[in-house]
């Protein structure tokens, strides 16, 4: 076996007969998707799923190193692990994603109750540990083209993630992406629609197509392999089953007209493009390393309105990154004022390890960040509002998701602008139904459902 003996410790990993896991996922939908297939491939070795972690076997943890509240969050959470073993010294702990890449070399130094450690991108030798006889505690952390091709555990039977690439080319400032999921490498197309073909055959209506930056998809393939992203989702559509196709995350230097054009060509894709801003102010985005400017980020929501003008626009944007002045996030509360997007992702900036933004001087004081970001949260919300009003009075489809979280009476869903919808109704979750929305705040619509809608054939 090939992987980094780190730590001294030894354990001894038991047969998995009647043994249960425990999986706490932090971060980004990349990581709920990784989080799926390793569910799926403990379940493939007989484990079954502990409703919290003293009853579990097997605990881990999939992590996230985005933004230091995430590490916080995780290490807080470490705590309770500890305490576990220390109680039932069995128990077997394990931490993946991409905190454990990032401290990959101090990871047993630090914790050294914790049994193994792997980045994101060797999920599939969590098996090999688990089914070896008696192994020294183990890190696995080199970076390979596609983490294994691993059955997942599905959260809903009828919506799946798809990852079309794994990694980031991007040099963000302020990112740590990089260097925790390596170079970008994009995986075959005819493998992807294969996939596809069988998530449909399984009862999947919604596929959502997952990537650091999904439009920069095949660049790296192959001549004789390489195709678009416009083209990749043109041959997702094609499969017939699929209703909805979404997508996340986007690059605003890489979204270009052909994928623009596919949202009001093809039938399945839905009507939502994520479009991260950052930052309103030109100078910085530069200091972001963001390889575009707020002119051609406009030029984007332009185009975008031009072809879809319904679509739902959202978008991630940070708040007080070093240098950032009042006249700077001014030129940001501009930007979400013209564009009135559908939601944001606000984020408050932290540095983060072995980035080049946690090095830069005018780091902006903490009580400032913080209320810049309530004018900003204040604002986002006032937008959205008004822009949630344009489906008052309307039908619109939704895709059965389950019962109401406010109100057990109800039933909730999602449109194909990605808004939630709370209605009253008969339906299974997974139907796709007509809801007549009377009501609609910045987040949520409110309606009333009409008769389920057949599968779209083409």
């Amino acid at each position: 076996m090939s992987a980094d003996l780190l730590g001294s410790h030894t354990v001894s990993t038991l047969q998995t007969m009647d043994r249960r896991y425990h999986v706490t996922t932090f971060g980004c939908q990349m990581n709920v998707h990784d989080s799926e297939r390793m569910q799926g491939m403990l379940e493939s070795l007989g484990y079954r799923q502990a409703e919290s972690r003293d009853e579990a076997d097997l605990i881990l943890f999939n992590t996230c190193s985005i933004r230091e509240s995430a590490d916080n969050r995780f290490i807080a959470h470490l705590g309770e692990a500890k305490r576990l073993k220390t109680e039932e010294p069995s128990r077997v702990v394990g931490v993946g994603g991409c905190w454990a890449q990032s401290v990959k070399e101090e990871v047993f130094q630090r914790f050294p109750f914790v049994d193994v450690a792997f980045g994101p991108g060797q999920i599939h030798k969590l098996a090999e540990f688990l089914t070896s006889e008696s192994l020294t505690a183990q890190g696995f952390f080199e970076f390979e083209s596609f983490s294994g091709h691993l059955p997942a555990r599905r959260e809903r039977e009828f919506q799946a993630w798809l990852q079309i690439s794994q990694g980031c080319n991007c040099r963000c400032s302020y990112c740590i992406v990089p260097s925790t999921r390596g170079r970008e490498v994009s995986r075959d197309p005819t493998e992807l629609i294969s996939e596809v073909n069988a998530l449909a055959a399984d009862g999947v209506r919604e596929v959502t197509l997952l990537g650091q930056n999904v439009n920069s998809y095949g660049r790296d393939l192959d001549k004789a392999s390489r195709i678009s992203f416009a083209e990749l989702l043109a041959r997702v559509d094609a499969v017939d089953g699929i209703d909805r196709i979404r997508y996340t995350s986007p690059h605003p230097k890489d979204m270009k007209e052909d994928v623009i054009r596919a949202h009001a060509e093809l039938p399945a894709l839905c009507e939502h493009i994520h479009l991260p801003l950052q930052s309103g102010s030109s100078k910085i985005l530069k200091k972001m390393r963001r390889t575009y400017d707020r002119q051609r980020y406009m030029d984007r929501v332009a185009l975008i309105r031009e072809h879809i003008p319904d679509s739902a626009i959202t978008t991630d944007i940070i708040v007080g990154f070093p240098g950032e002045t009042e006249a700077d996030f001014d030129e940001t509360l501009e930007v979400v004022d013209e564009v009135g997007y559908d939601s944001a992702f606000t984020f408050v900036f932290s540095p983060r390890r072995e980035t080049e933004a946690a090095t830069l001087d005018e780091q902006v004081p903490h009580a400032v960040k913080r209320e810049r970001m309530e004018r900003l949260v204040a604002l986002v919300q006032k937008r959205a509002a008004e822009r949630s009003q344009r489906f008052v009075g309307r039908e619109v489809e939704v895709l059965v998701e389950g019962q109401s979280r406010t109100d057990p009476t109800r039933l909730r869903g999602r449109t194909r602008h990605n808004k939630a919808v709370n209605f009253d109704g008969i339906a299974t979750p997974g139907d796709l139904i007509d809801v007549g929305i009377e009501s609609a705040t910045s987040q949520t619509l409110s309606g009333v459902a009409a008769k389920p809608l057949a599968r779209l054939f083409r």
